[in-house]
């Protein structure tokens, strides 16, 4: 029987891949480099074989959607921002067998989910950046899982995610589950972005204020009062996605009888305007 065997919930900024090269961003988000490759290592400490992420840059407008490919082989270049992810490779196994049993399993629970194994159905980069420091080795294999989702419940994002968690239970795979999005995310308007030395700050210190005493929720096991407040701070701090990637992960995590911690592996940190770090969240 499978197992999920680490959780967490990460920032997938571009800015880390411009991080790596030369020039004036040189090093700037290592810290976030440094989280993803603890996060991947504790993966494989904890005998995973398979990452499923949950991806707020892969939109979908009906239904639920699984990339569940036998291979996932290609070069990216993103279409948001082609001048800070552009021309990176990637190669990894995939676990076809993992997606269309969440799939399977999610329709069973009346969650519409489909399953796809389609060449041209490239991954996104909220999928591609964790990989790669998580995967550096393409040792794991990998899952992606649509939550940018625009006509969805909260309701039946939750119980996606208790089906994740059904489906990983009974299948043969153990899993790293990977929500892959921002806290806040009110990214400075265009107009604004160069004026507020936007790579490096925050565009609503409201947004900030919510953003660390939810992370100071998540530390103290406070589950029940944040599962309250998730539609409004969604709503109102701009979650990327509808924070749809953070409602499967909580269902996933037993939703209000998750009595687990989170732990900080990436301190808080501004980036664009928005809030990003990197937690791992206890299991029993």
């Amino acid at each position: 029987m499978g197992k999920l065997v680490l959780a967490a919930k990460v920032t997938h900024v571009p800015t880390m891949l411009m991080s790596e090269q030369e020039g004036p961003l040189k090093g700037c988000r290592q810290a976030a480099i440094d989280g993803h490759r603890e996060i991947g290592r504790r993966a494989r400490e904890a005998g995973a074989d398979t990452f499923v992420v949950l991806d707020t840059h892969w939109l979908v407008n009906a239904a639920y959607h699984i990339n569940a490919n036998h291979r996932f082989k290609g070069i990216f270049t993103s279409h948001e921002f082609p001048q800070f992810i552009k021309d990176m490779p990637y190669d990894y196994e995939g676990n076809a067998a993992l997606g269309d049993l969440i799939a399977e399993t999610a329709r069973a629970n009346e969650i519409y989910t489909l399953s796809h194994q389609v060449d041209s159905l490239d991954l996104e980069y909220g999928t591609l950046v964790p990989m790669r420091y998580m995967n550096a080795d393409a040792g794991l294999k990998v899952v992606s899982v649509a939550a940018m989702c625009t006509v969805h419940s909260f309701e039946s994002s939750r119980r996606l995610g208790q089906s994740i968690r059904e489906a990983i239970e009974a299948s043969d795979s153990n899993v790293a589950l990977i929500a892959s999005g921002s806290l806040s995310h009110h990214i400075w308007p265009n107009d604004d972005y160069a004026a507020n030395n936007g790579t490096f700050t925050i565009s609503s210190k409201f947004n900030e204020v919510v953003d660390r005493r939810v992370l100071e929720m998540w530390q103290g096991g406070e589950t029940e009062l944040f599962l309250q407040m998730l539609p409004d701070y969604a709503k109102y701090c701009d979650g990327e996605g509808d924070m749809h990637d953070t409602v499967m992960l909580f269902g996933a995590l037993g939703w209000d009888k998750y009595k687990g911690r989170g732990e900080v592996v990436t301190e808080y940190f501004p980036s664009s305007g928005t809030g990003q770090t990197n937690v791992v969240f206890s299991l029993d």
